[in-house]
């Protein structure tokens, strides 16, 4: 099947959809009393994944869109580390007894610049608070810059099994033009010193549509992961959004890659890993046939959350740290992203809530057709999600509204069946986006859909 009009399409901002709803729509009317609450309602068999947020890198590179912020010193990430640690067990409290953990996830920033001594009080506190007898996987992601023999041994004395490294593009060029100098040397020092620990489970992104980045350039750096050994390799478009971070005004725009040129990119880059043997998976990510991730696309019980794909399947996702997000059965949570709010919360004995989103039956059915959507590309509209059967009504509708998509190829419609076929599932979002019920109200911008 072909897919036409693909320089429209290229153009359209969408969500990436890592939640339903979106975060552009939580609101102040979820707070800590109101997560407290949820806390306590928490069935105590359920199962749990646990996410760290460390906001905080030694220099912030141009293109990030990332919570962070700059610190040359370990004094104020040892601090936040503590706070941490206080917040793990103010959670805690308000939960029916010590969940069993299957997955914990530590993003940012550079969470790794964390210095031992906080890492070791923070791991105090979620095994005296969690039960971490059946972790499935323990992942941090990591600059290669930083990575050396000593961190790598620490990680795995903390029991981390899986690391993914920011490549994002290895030409001399791009990295200048992003302010973000690492040489292939530096990334493969990286892989050495991790496998070195016996950390073997390695995960590399790479982004395109960067400023001066060009087709080869993209090519070249998937190539590179591929010869380093990657088991999973995330292409991820650099969205572009110097209204929301005022550090990508330091990257000319005149320097980006058009549309069309962006959507040249991410095909090439998708032939030459198929062309390695990775396995497509989801819109953006590719690993080796026999990773758990493939496994799981295959076996229909692969996840989207704040992370992006993952074999998760946890019931509730909690966060820490300053601007994580959290998801219990009732709804979402967000903690205060200012790190100083969100450090006096908890030193008052308050939980750090700033905003959220509670579920309501309609939410829970379009968030589970976009996560099928997304991670297994077809969905059956008349299936009970959510405690709501839709009616043949909504259903008509809701296909009415992807007549243009049919047209130009970007899905097929059988009866209530929709799926996403195998040439157009990097436009997967589009599709998704169909079923998204604040798609008209909503006033966030967001990046391209290429």
């Amino acid at each position: 099947m072909t897919v036409h009009n693909l320089g429209r399409y290229a153009t359209i901002t969408v969500p990436r959809y890592t939640s339903y709803p979106t975060a552009p729509h939580f609101n102040t009317g979820v707070n800590g009393q109101t997560y407290q609450r949820w806390l306590a309602e928490t069935p105590p068999d359920e199962t749990a994944s646990l996410y760290f947020h460390v906001p905080y890198c030694r220099s912030i590179c141009a293109y990030c869109g990332c919570f962070t912020k700059a610190s040359l010193k370990d004094g104020p990430i040892l601090a936040y580390g503590k706070t941490m640690a206080r917040e793990i067990d103010l959670v805690a409290d308000h939960l029916p007894g010590k969940l069993r953990v299957t997955h914990m996830h530590w993003g940012g920033g550079t969470p790794s610049l964390m210095p031992r001594e906080g890492f070791q009080t923070i791991f105090e506190a979620i095994e005296r608070r969690f039960d971490l007898s059946n972790v499935d996987e323990h992942a941090i992601e990591l600059d290669p810059r930083v990575v050396n023999k000593a961190l790598a041994a620490d990680l795995k004395a903390y029991g981390v099994t899986r690391v993914s490294l920011g490549v994002q593009d290895l030409n001399a060029k791009v990295q200048q033009a992003i302010g973000r100098i690492q040489p292939l040397e530096v990334v493969e020092g990286a892989v050495s010193a991790l496998r070195d620990a016996g950390l073997d489970a390695v995960n590399m992104d790479v982004m395109y549509g960067l400023p001066r980045q060009t087709l080869e350039d993209v090519v070249r750096s998937v190539t590179a992961c591929a010869a380093l050994g990657a088991d999973r390799i995330a292409l991820f478009g650099y969205a572009h959004v110097p209204w929301m971070k005022k550090n990508q005004k330091l990257i000319a725009e005149d320097e980006l890659p058009s549309a069309g040129a962006r959507l040249e990119q991410v095909r090439a880059a998708h032939r030459a890993l198929e062309h390695m043997g990775y396995v497509s998976v989801g819109f953006d990510h590719f690993a080796k046939p026999d990773d758990p991730m493939a496994r799981a696309m295959r076996g229909g019980t692969l996840r989207r959350n704040f992370q992006g794909y993952t074999t998760d399947t946890a019931a509730s996702l909690i966060g820490f740290g300053a601007s994580s997000i959290g998801k219990l059965r009732q709804g979402y949570v967000q903690t205060a992203p200012d790190v100083g709010a969100w450090i006096r919360c908890v030193e008052a004995g308050e939980l750090p809530v700033s905003r959220g989103y509670e579920m309501q039956g309609e939410d829970r059915l379009r968030g589970s057709i976009i996560e099928d959507l997304l991670t297994g590309f077809h969905a059956d509209l008349s299936i009970a999600r959510g405690g709501i059967t839709p009616d043949q009504t909504w259903i008509n509708e809701h296909l009415i509204r992807l007549d243009d998509l049919v047209e130009d190829g970007l899905c097929q419609v059988v009866g209530a069946h929709v799926t996403i076929p195998e040439d157009a599932r990097f436009l997967a979002r589009l599709v998704a986006a169909r079923f998204d019920g604040f798609a008209e109200q909503s006033k966030a911008r967001h990046s391209v859909a290429v």
